[in-house]
């Protein structure tokens, strides 16, 4: 079975239920961005921080083209031992399969309103590990595709390490020396990868006020969970209107876990409660890498790792059945896109899963090699490409997700026996072309993101 929410359409005319997600639930959307808002307000200070609002433009047929990547659909998926599987596809856009299109086309549609209400160039600035570098330059791309937004009006500098560059996408930002001088990806070269959300935080600090005054272009630090959480919102209005009513487990492979977050606040919009009562329990899928949420929700400590014996050159354990039962190495890197470490988001997810239900597992590059087979096979009748050589996976997000959610049926770690996973990404060599050497601004340092930055922003 498949139940299809959106598909792409061009006219304002369409049935609401064909509709792009972000234009089917354009109305819904704004008042919880206006919500997002008050909240907003109401929280800490923010020192002054730019942001340029908190509404959308108007829904033109300009716009409504814009959002037409935000697709979400779901498909049944066969059942394995005695739990229902359903994939909640999020990753339509082929110019970036993950859902990272989402948040990033909110984003920019915010950054469009306040330049058409002002007058005011806007410039993004975000530090990513790929996935987000990708899916916002293509949406500030499709802004200037579909005359949203000028060159000269909306920018973006993104901020990634160096382990992730061979899984950024090449676009036609990069293919123009001054597109690329206005757009620039900066790949920080040493040191270790949550770096970058330093420099990127810093450099929005210390220089906002200055490359406004000398370029009249406002800087935006666009990192914020309150950006990711309303687009998010839409997984759940989805599940509202679409999937039968019913209480599931919702699993993602996470490095923060913005995207159930923004699922929780979804379902909190739509109920009017605090505590949704809907019973959705949050499922938690991670690597060895960075296990860091899981090991806080089991063990109280971002610190915790499982004692391993090694055997046949493989390293065993099973003791802990959150942990993989076997794995190359005790802290491989499965996937740079999960580089997020000791995440603030831990707490709460730790508060949530505790009230509804969920839990969590980290998986190996082993355990999801041994399922990779099965999981291709299940995951084909949806229309997923994987690849028949895993080598050419390039985003394991799915593989990951499908890999915990079946080692969590075999081991009896999942609460429920209706499970919707939360297809967040998944692409491989196929799919698209890493930018070249020379399409890259290589950084070593504060004052080097610095001149990127004034140089982006120079008119």
């Amino acid at each position: 079975m498949t139940v299809t929410a959106t598909a792409p359409v061009a006219s304002a005319s369409a049935s609401a239920a064909t509709r792009p997600a972000l234009v089917r639930y354009y109305d819904e959307l704004s008042r919880i961005l206006a919500h997002a808002e008050t909240r907003a307000r109401s929280g800490a200070p923010d020192g002054g921080a730019f942001t340029p609002g908190w509404s959308l433009p108007p829904l033109t047929p300009e716009l409504e083209a814009f959002f037409a990547p935000s697709l979400i659909t779901a498909h049944e998926l066969e059942p394995y031992r005695d739990t229902r599987l359903t994939l909640l596809n999020l990753m339509h856009n082929p110019r970036t399969r993950t859902t990272k299109t989402f948040a990033s086309l909110m984003i920019v549609a915010r950054a469009v309103a306040h330049i058409r209400r002002t007058g005011e160039a806007v410039m993004i600035i975000t530090p990513s590990s790929a996935n987000k570098a990708t899916a916002l330059r293509d949406a500030v791309q499709r802004a200037h595709e579909t005359g949203l937004a000028g060159e000269d009006e909306l920018g973006i500098v993104c901020v990634v390490p160096s382990a992730s560059r061979h899984k950024l996408w090449r676009s036609a930002l990069v293919e123009d020396p001054r597109s690329r001088r206005r757009n620039p990806l900066a790949v920080l070269d040493s040191g270790e990868a949550g770096q970058v959300k330093t420099l990127a935080r810093a450099v929005a600090d210390e220089e906002a006020h200055a490359v406004f005054d000398r370029h009249g272009v406002r800087l935006w630090h666009s990192l914020d969970l309150a950006n990711y959480a309303v687009a998010d919102a839409a997984r759940a209005l989805f599940e509202r209107d679409r999937l039968p009513a019913a209480a599931r487990v919702h699993a993602h492979s996470v490095s923060s876990a913005f995207g159930l977050l923004g699922h929780f606040y979804g379902q909190q919009w739509h109920t009017g409660r605090e505590w949704p009562g809907t019973g959705a329990r949050y499922f938690l899928v991670q690597h060895l890498g960075t296990p860091d949420m899981v090991a806080s929700l089991y063990h109280g400590t971002f610190g915790y790792r499982p004692e391993w014996t090694s055997h046949d050159g493989l390293l065993t354990q099973h003791a802990d059945p959150h942990f993989p039962r076997v794995a190359y190495a005790s802290d491989e890197d499965l996937d740079p896109t999960f580089y997020t470490r000791t995440p603030v988001t831990s707490p709460r997810m730790n508060e949530i899963i505790k009230t509804q239900g969920g839990g969590g597992i980290v998986v190996s590059l082993a355990e999801c090699l041994d399922r990779y087979p099965s999981i291709r096979r299940l995951l084909e009748p949806a229309g997923v490409d994987l690849p028949a050589d895993p080598r050419q996976v390039r985003e394991w997000s799915l593989v990951m997700a499908v890999t915990g959610v079946l080692n969590a049926a075999d081991r009896g770690l999942l609460d429920l026996q209706d499970v919707l996973v939360h297809g967040s990404g998944s692409y491989h060599t196929g799919d698209y072309r890493p930018p070249e050497a020379h399409h890259l601004s290589s950084i070593g340092s504060l004052g080097d993101l610095r001149d990127i930055v004034h140089a982006a922003a120079a008119r």
